[in-house]
């Protein structure tokens, strides 16, 4: 379909943008640790800015590096030298068309000592986040007037180096929204107290940026039109917020919701619908005059075009979405959108920067790592690599031995792509996932690969295609553990479940398993009216998954009334259900049930490793026929392969 409202040219004050779409902040980790820009940032953005993005927001940017750094390698402008990265940055993003932010930042008491050399976490007041857990030092007035020049100080060396306006971090729980909320803010200085002393340094630092910038030049705010906390700002709060700082002088609000208390809502797990929180940028948006961008979510450009239709806001902010493809905007204009790399929402981007690395993204194994990808080798001219097994690891796989020259082939047994995927998509709330399978098939498909489907490979038929190398991308099977009374006939696997290939009988069920599979199948029989018993032997189910992922499940399938046993040890399956042990106290207890699911994770399926290195040509195995893992690590051990394959 044609995007007609989200590809049409908007304007931010006098500032005109190529259409609706943009990328706004996330934290990338991928600046020099002083702030300064380097190659892998400039190229991270560019990436998107040649995709299509009509405006790119900045990752948090730190505006004074003793208190206000939030991240190991964040960008910086504090200092004079890092005008020259921020010049280079900006001049890459303008040479595709688009026009970049950047985003002014203090942590505030959403941080850790350990991020600032040790030194006690600053905040409005002495109130500890719930999620951070360090009590912040309450700043001095004189403290809070000096930030105030800090950020009008940033704003000053993004002008400088060729930034096309800058934003104001006011949400998210961070500094600017601690004091513009009475859950934060409970000075009594000119800081503190009133609804409007509450906004006074908002005010000033508008004010500073007019006065040093001038008139013209563009102010964001970003700020959470519900913070979803007792006691915190609600949309009737926010909406006069936003008036406010329309009469100071900004030239557009950008609307987000929550805290890192009630994270979820910053930062949706799979489970949230596109648009869900439509409501309260609609609000806001019909209290002032001024462009409204507003985040929902989005992972479809037709969701965000109806957005637009409906009046919702003036610019759709698409965030991981762009993580995951950095072509979404430029698909989506050419009417390519059926190949947009989908988000899956596992939020792995965020747990990647909350381990203090760099963003990583599940479904785009190049994202964060543009530099490393940047220049590929195209030797393969027309020689056959056969790919055997048509999942996620296949097709990146056989997708970028393609770009690089070489003829590749897939063998896959099943009559469809997909792999593992054509399983994972079946649980309840799944339908992100099913939409990336379906975006990573239309790839292949579109690219001209050859596939081979229903066609188990053997070493005579590879051998038939005359290859100048293989990738084993076949896959795992189930784990089945030698446990007295497994094979019983009560007992089924996740993956027999999750095909249709047997089915529960009525009744109770057991699942044993407490990782992505397990979680999933438990989940969705719970839907279905079950009486479900999740059974882990860790402490914790879930065991990799983001926190806040984990804490959205774990709300929703108590609601439905899973029960969820951990630390606990499967001793055996009886036609009855199981019996377990704890791994603390080693006291057993039996669980009831009518069913048994077993959901252990699976072993690498390499059979043919060994026979088809015997034809004396390269044989690589990726994903789960290398080691068990994520689609996180099955894409980016293919596509590292593929990469370094015959260079």
């Amino acid at each position: 379909m044609a995007f007609t409202k989200l590809f049409e040219e908007g304007k931010i004050g006098k500032l005109t943008l190529k259409n609706r779409v943009v990328m706004p902040a996330m934290g990338v980790g991928l600046a020099e640790p002083d702030g300064h820009a380097n190659e892998h940032i400039i190229r991270y953005y560019e990436e998107r800015a040649r995709g299509g993005v009509g405006l790119i927001i900045t990752e948090v940017t730190r505006v004074e590096p003793m208190y206000g750094t939030a991240c190991p390698c964040q960008l910086g402008a504090y200092k004079l030298s890092h005008i020259t990265g921020i010049q280079r940055l900006t001049d890459r993003v303008h040479r595709h068309g688009a026009r970049i932010f950047m985003q002014l930042h203090h942590p505030g008491r959403e941080n850790h000592a350990i991020q600032i050399e040790g030194r006690q976490i600053v905040a409005p007041s002495e109130v500890m986040c719930k999620v951070c857990q360090e009590m912040p030092r309450a700043l001095s007035t004189e403290e809070v007037e000096g930030l105030v020049k800090a950020f009008v100080n940033g704003a000053v060396i993004a002008k400088a180096g060729g930034m096309d306006g800058v934003e104001l971090h006011g949400a998210h729980g961070y500094l600017l929204n601690e004091f513009m909320s009475p859950y934060t803010n409970k000075r009594e200085d000119k800081y503190g107290g009133s609804f409007e002393k509450r906004l006074t340094i908002m005010q000033e630092i508008i004010a500073g940026i007019r006065e040093q910038c001038g008139p013209d030049y563009p102010i964001s705010v970003r700020i959470s039109a519900d913070e979803f906390v007792d006691g915190g700002l609600k949309i009737e709060d926010t909406v006069e917020i936003a008036k406010c700082l329309e009469s100071w002088g900004i030239n557009v609000i950008n609307v987000s919701t929550g805290i890192y208390e009630s994270s979820t809502t910053i930062v949706e797990p799979a489970s949230f619908a596109q648009g869900w929180k439509k409501h309260l940028a609609l609000a806001i948006k019909g209290a002032v005059s001024i462009p409204v961008i507003a985040v929902n979510n989005i992972k479809e450009p037709s969701v965000a075009e109806a957005l637009l239709e409906e009046g919702v806001c003036d610019f759709i902010g698409v965030a991981r979405a762009n993580l995951a493809d950095p072509e979404w905007s430029r698909k989506a204009e050419c009417g390519k959108e059926a190949e947009i790399n989908r988000c899956i929402g596992c939020l792995n981007c965020f747990g990647a920067i909350g381990a203090n690395g760099h963003i990583k993204c599940t479904v785009n194994p190049r994202c964060g790592r543009e530099v490393e990808f940047d220049k590929i080798n195209r030797n393969g001219d027309g020689r056959t690599v056969a790919v055997i097994g048509g999942g996620p690891a296949g097709m990146e796989a056989a997708l970028t031995l393609k770009e690089r020259g070489f003829k590749p082939v897939i063998f896959e047994k099943e009559n469809v792509l997909g792999g593992q995927l054509n399983l994972a998509d079946k649980p309840v709330l799944k339908d992100k996932l099913g939409a990336y399978k379906n975006g990573l098939i239309a790839r292949v498909e579109n690219s001209g690969i050859e596939v081979r489907l229903g066609t188990e490979a053997t070493v005579e038929n590879v051998k038939d295609v005359d290859p100048v190398g293989v990738f084993l991308t076949s896959g795992g099977t189930p784990i089945i553990p030698p446990i007295p009374g497994i094979d019983g006939s009560n007992v089924i696997t996740a993956e027999e479940f999750l095909s249709g290939a047997k089915d529960v009988k009525d009744g109770s069920v057991v699942v044993i398993g407490g990782g992505n599979t397990g979680m999933e199948v438990a989940e969705t029989l719970c839907y279905k009216g079950r009486e479900v018993t999740l059974v882990e032997m860790l402490d914790q189910i879930g065991r990799g998954l983001y926190p806040s992922v984990l804490v959205d499940y774990i709300t929703r399938v108590t609601k439905q009334g899973e029960k969820i046993c951990t630390g606990q040890k499967v001793l055996s399956v009886d036609d009855k259900g199981i019996v377990i042990q704890s791994t603390k106290d080693h006291t057993e207890a039996r669980v009831d049930a009518d069913n048994v699911i077993v959901a252990l994770g699976v072993k690498s399926e390499n059979a043919l490793l060994k026979p088809l290195k015997e034809l004396g040509i390269p044989v690589l195995a990726a994903g789960d026929a290398n080691v068990p893992g994520r689609i996180m690590e099955a894409t980016l051990d293919a596509v590292n392969l593929a990469y370094g394959f015959m260079e």
